[in-house]
């Protein structure tokens, strides 16, 4: 006889579904502050970056060499007195006819000279002194084409360009373009304001207990170190409240505390249903409470709620079931409050190296890494409690439900350096 369902098992959710549930909660994404080009690596724009100049503002050299008219270069040898040197931050004169510009890498292109030649391609005479200009004469011995070596005034960025669009994540390429068309500040999301604490009394600190007289049933703390990690690198401001007993008035304490000053407050441990789990009804007395169970492996129950105005998220307490949680969880839902359009990371398909024999109803998350063959292995132990298999691993294959793998099959790769960044 088939036992009764026990009426607190809930439906598993689809991930995406989940994941669409939990963006529909962002509303009106943080508001803006500006800040210094240099402070904002890791921010997100929060409005259109436009050029009020063109980049380069003229047409300059790209070598160092010497600029022409190839009308008067029309075979390999010739020769041509030298009658100007342009460097660098330097404007030259209109270049006299049969002759040549000594020019130097980003130094304006003069007047009059359609291509460069880089002095590799030439040969200084008159005593060998290329930059003495007063009676110096190089020999040419290519023949120069048209536009050669010269880079074009506007070719990076035009005037009037959008050359950094609202909602990207600033990294270093993009600061360095903002700065070469004179920015000196940008407009970018408000960092998120994120209060993380743990519940459970088995947990400790490092430090406070030598590992040779932990007590039975007592473990370190890891969730605080890596959570506290991955919202940093999300670009939060963290209150790290510590642990917090398994206590329902010490649980509703905590989040009052939490919700006061803070976008979002998030937990790891105590979301289930169990008898020593006071996180989910400690919530339901301060405000609301959405608690699913996802179809993820690791990583099933996952709740969101709200405090105040502070969204609140409960990770599983199992170390590996929190971190994945996070990353196909918390991390988009903080990328979309900051203003990010696209949070959906992109996984790339590599050859399994691996048998993946039984297939699960859920969607699962395989700790995996690069083996030199170009292939991915697989971490022996998959167990949600083992984080040994993500300091391990370079990345996650993400098997669909119902899937078996077997050696040499494609398979989803996501990388932890997409995660992470």
């Amino acid at each position: 006889m088939t036992p009764a369902p026990r009426s607190h098992m809930l439906p598993l959710l689809p991930l995406d579904e989940a994941l669409e549930r939990l963006l529909a909660f962002v509303g009106t994404p943080l508001d803006s502050e500006p800040v210094r080009v240099g402070d904002a690596d890791g921010r997100v724009l929060a409005q259109d970056v436009v050029s009020a100049l063109q980049v380069p503002p003229q047409d300059n050299s790209a070598m160092d060499g010497y600029a022409l008219r190839c009308a008067e270069a029309l075979t390999p040898g010739t020769e041509l007195p030298v009658s100007q040197r342009i460097a660098a931050g330097t404007s030259g004169t209109v270049l006299e006819p049969g002759s040549a510009a000594r020019i130097f890498t980003g130094a304006p292109i003069p007047p009059g000279a359609d291509a460069v030649v880089m002095q590799e391609d030439c040969t200084a005479l008159e005593g060998g002194s290329a930059d003495d200009s007063a009676r110096a004469r190089v020999r040419i011995n290519t023949i120069p084409k048209p536009g050669q070596n010269i880079r074009r005034a506007g070719e990076d960025v035009a005037h009037g360009a959008v050359v950094l669009t609202k909602g990207v994540r600033l990294g270093p390429a993009a600061l360095g373009l903002a700065a070469s068309i004179g920015m000196d500040r940008l407009h970018v999301a408000r960092r998120p304001r994120v209060a993380l604490f743990s519940t459970g009394d088995e947990l400790v600190m490092p430090g406070t207990v030598d590992p040779a007289h932990m007590p039975p049933g007592v473990i370190y703390n890891s969730n605080r170190f890596v959570l506290n990690a991955l919202l940093r690198r999300m670009g939060c401001v963290v209150s790290d409240l510590g642990t917090v007993p398994d206590q329902r008035a010490a649980t509703v304490l905590a989040l009052q505390e939490a919700a006061h000053a803070h976008d979002v407050i998030l937990t790891s441990g105590g979301v289930s249903v169990g008898e020593e789990d006071h996180v989910k009804p400690a919530v339901q007395t301060l405000g609301t409470l959405d608690l699913w169970h996802v179809a993820i492996k690791p990583g099933k129950p996952f709740a969101h709620g709200r405090i105040n105005q502070a969204h609140f998220m409960g990770l599983p307490g199992n170390p590996v079931a929190s971190l994945v949680t996070f990353l196909v969880l918390v991390r988009p839902f903080l990328l979309r409050l900051q203003g990010v359009p696209q949070v959906s990371v992109r996984p790339v398909v590599a050859r399994a190296n691996f048998t993946w024999a039984k297939a699960d109803k859920r969607r699962e998350f395989l700790r995996v890494r690069h083996n030199p063959d170009g292939g991915l292995d697989l971490f022996p132990n998959q167990g949600s409690g083992v984080l040994t298999s993500v300091a391990w691993g370079d990345g996650l294959v993400d098997n669909p439900p119902g899937r078996t793998i077997a050696p040499g099959d494609p398979v989803h790769f996501i990388s932890f350096a997409e995660l992470l960044a």
